[in-house]
């Protein structure tokens, strides 16, 4: 049972696309339930790769890989999304467990990151994570609210830009959904484009500067 006992004046509801998190706990939950099982006989056949939501031991992302090999689908990526303290602390023994064994990718998710480490420390994590996958050659998806205020209300934050001006140092960047989606896409890459000269991964390029 959960049992809500702080809210700010006039309640709160918990809305579609949203969840719960309880940082430090333990669930000891299945990682895979029945109805992921059921999904992978479609992603085997029709996706490019497979995301791990919530993935946080080595094991876990064993068991995925023997689901995998079931199907197989042994040469289906497998894309890690990092979105626990205790993800954080077991990502050395995931990569290292894990490359040379099954293609793999890390995913920064920022959001449910900052709710398990707090703001200011996902500042300082992101940029370790970036640090540990670079030196494994494993790619990374840079995630969540990255040019959010476009993507969903067609407006620009300057300090958005700033932390889309970072996420040239992963492989990939994602975006969330909304209306002003292509809006978003094109902020990005003007942006992509223009860091990409100054940066690669977490090397400075040093490039003549543009006065």
């Amino acid at each position: 049972m959960l049992r809500v006992t702080e809210v700010k004046a006039g309640g709160v509801r918990i809305q579609s696309d949203k969840g719960v998190n309880f940082p430090e706990a333990e669930l000891n939950l299945a990682p895979l339930t029945q109805k992921d099982l059921s999904d992978l006989a479609f992603v085997c056949v029709h996706a490019d790769l497979v995301g791990f939501s919530f993935v946080e031991t080595l094991a876990e992302i064993e068991q995925l890989m023997s689901e995998l090999a079931k199907r197989n689908a042994s040469e289906l990526p497998i894309i890690a999304k990092i979105e626990t303290n205790r993800a954080v602390k077991n990502l050395p023994d995931i990569i290292l467990g894990t490359i040379g064994r099954h293609n793999l990718g890390i995913m920064i998710a920022r959001g449910d990151l900052a709710v398990e480490l707090g703001s200011a420390r996902l500042a300082e994590i992101q940029e370790e994570l970036l640090w540990l996958c670079e030196a494994a050659h494993v790619p990374v998806i840079w995630a969540t609210q990255v040019l959010e205020s476009i993507a969903k209300k067609g407006t620009r934050s300057r300090p958005e830009f700033t932390d889309a001006a970072m996420a040239v140092r992963a492989e990939c960047v994602m975006l969330n959904k909304g209306p002003y989606i292509l809006d978003a896409i094109e902020a990005l890459v003007s942006v992509m484009v223009r860091m990409h000269e100054h940066q690669r991964k977490k090397f400075s390029r040093l490039r003549a500067l543009h006065w």
